[in-house]
């Protein structure tokens, strides 16, 4: 397949190990934003055979992660062979002009983008100021996952490198919750599994 090529995948059809250039936008200071996601299985965390055994049902699908790296719209043109200037094929949106690519397994010199997660205990100005939003948790609303007490944030990078990029990751070792009782451990597996039949009776 001819590299760099548009409308080659999409997020629905990612697969673990591929990587998808999602889309540009315009911002400030005369560049651009490429938008990179991929699925990435965190290190610590076993294949859940939930999500195996219902890989055809989307709500069962791992979310690919999401990398935003700003550039050069005059190198970006060179290396993925479009316009990225002024008269390329922008489209305003709300959120501004943005270019829809989705180019499966973007690559330069021979090179592939890849997402790569760092997770840290010290936060950005903007993650202090929404730890809600910011803070990694068990689930959308769940409770916060912490390191010795602290919030973890969980930041993503767009890297040039080929094959694995297993060891290029930063996972944070969890605080562990112990369940005191055998009588609790039923209790939180009663709650998994019903919650799970009443998501899949919806």
């Amino acid at each position: 397949m001819e590299k760099n090529q548009l409308n080659s995948g999409t997020l629905e059809s990612l697969k673990k190990g591929e990587t998808l250039l999602l889309q540009a936008k315009k911002v400030k200071g005369d560049k651009i934003q490429l938008q990179f996601a991929e699925i990435i299985q965190e290190k610590s965390r076993p294949l859940s055979a939930l999500g195996v055994l219902n890989s055809d049902d989307a709500r069962f699908s791992s979310r690919a992660r999401r990398s935003f790296t700003t550039a050069s719209p005059v190198v970006c043109s060179s290396i993925f062979n479009m316009n990225f200037g002024d008269d390329g094929e922008w489209v305003m949106t709300e959120k501004g002009e943005v270019m829809e690519l989705n180019i499966l397994n973007p690559e330069h010199a021979g090179t592939r983008f890849r997402v790569v997660v760092t997770e840290t205990t010290e936060a950005t100005d903007w993650q202090l100021k929404n730890i809600e939003k910011a803070a990694k948790r068990k689930g959308k609303e769940g409770d916060f996952i912490t390191f010795e007490g602290e919030h973890i944030f969980s930041n993503t990078e767009t890297i040039m490198h080929n094959g694995s990029t297993t060891d290029q990751h930063v996972w944070m070792k969890a605080d562990t919750t112990a369940i005191t009782s055998i009588k609790e451990a039923e209790v939180v597996e009663e709650e998994y599994s019903l919650g799970a039949l009443s998501s899949l009776e919806s």
